[in-house]
């Protein structure tokens, strides 16, 4: 609860044109918006852009802000917005894109490279890297960033039971695919 109200006073501040205290709530913002993006977008590349366009986003959006809701699921649900609107312009680039090249030879790209540091299991990260993007987003944000199930929804605008059954869903494909035991302590349990 302190830090919403720390975070309330620093939106009225930057509201107030205060910009140390834009700093600041961009300061202590930054490492969830960043691993969210990180997670959530395919190309690397992209996400300091991505994530710069969430950070244009969110100050010019403060004045929507309703202080009576927490600010980390309405920041979070921000960036799922602009991870959407990336994701939307990068499919119709990538639709042009292979038009052009049908003719010629496909490129490959090797994202093998990519490091994650909260989840350590690199096996695991595959796994979820696989799974379809709206069942990615559950558990990314679920998992990694410990929102509540009530929290997911309102974060992706859609009922508590659809993120319920994209949890159960996904957690399903990962057993199956590996028969990986306990992946996420407490919700799955023994899996035969």
């Amino acid at each position: 609860m302190k830090g919403e109200i720390d975070n309330t006073n620093l939106i009225q501040l930057t509201l107030s044109g205060n910009k140390e205290a834009y700093s600041e709530l961009y300061d202590k913002t930054i490492q969830e918006v960043y691993k969210t993006v990180h997670f959530l977008i395919e190309d690397k590349t992209d996400v300091d852009d991505v994530v710069q366009e969430i950070y244009i986003q969110l100050y010019e959006s403060l004045r929507k802000y309703d202080s009576e809701k927490p600010f980390r699921p309405w920041l979070i649900g921000l960036a799922i917005k602009q991870i959407h609107s990336y994701r939307r312009k990068r499919w119709m680039r990538l639709r042009i894109i292979k038009k052009a090249e049908e003719q010629r030879k496909p490129v490959q790209i090797d994202f093998s490279n990519d490091l994650i540091s909260k989840i350590s299991n690199q096996k695991l990260i595959e796994l979820i890297h696989k799974l379809p993007y709206k069942l990615k987003q559950v558990i990314i944000l679920r998992y990694l960033h410990d929102y509540s199930q009530e929290e997911v929804a309102q974060i992706l605008h859609i009922p508590i039971g659809t993120v319920k059954s994209r949890i159960h869903a996904a957690l399903k494909k990962l057993r199956q695919k590996e028969q990986i035991e306990e992946i996420f302590l407490g919700e799955v349990g023994n899996v035969k």
